[in-house]
């Protein structure tokens, strides 16, 4: 019978990794450390809210839009999300394409 007080004693080193890797290595993520308010603000800035329920056609941007009560219903719907999402990532490549045909 194994002895209790050395199956206790193990140290992180004898013990498997079982975590995740770490959050902060994505570099392939355009969207890691961006949070959904930012997001969000950034889009009703760029479209305002009529703009933005016409391109998302969500309930949240149509009817007495606001940023908490869009924040509620996104962080509940994955699908609405991954719209919200696309549509900042395509806002921020055009943005970023318009400033390099500039420079």
């Amino acid at each position: 019978m194994p002895d209790k007080d050395n199956a206790a004693e193990q140290t992180p080193e004898n013990q498997p990794e079982t975590t995740a890797p770490p959050t902060h290595m994505q570099p392939n993520n355009p969207l890691h450390g961006v949070k959904l308010a930012d997001m969000l603000e950034f889009l009703v800035e760029k479209y305002g809210w009529q703009e933005l329920g016409n391109r998302i056609n969500l309930r949240c941007f149509n009817y007495d839009p606001s940023i908490k009560s869009s924040l509620a219903f996104l962080r509940q719907t994955q699908w609405a999300r991954d719209k919200v999402e696309g549509l900042y990532l395509r806002s921020i490549l055009t943005a970023v394409a318009c400033f390099c045909a500039t420079s």
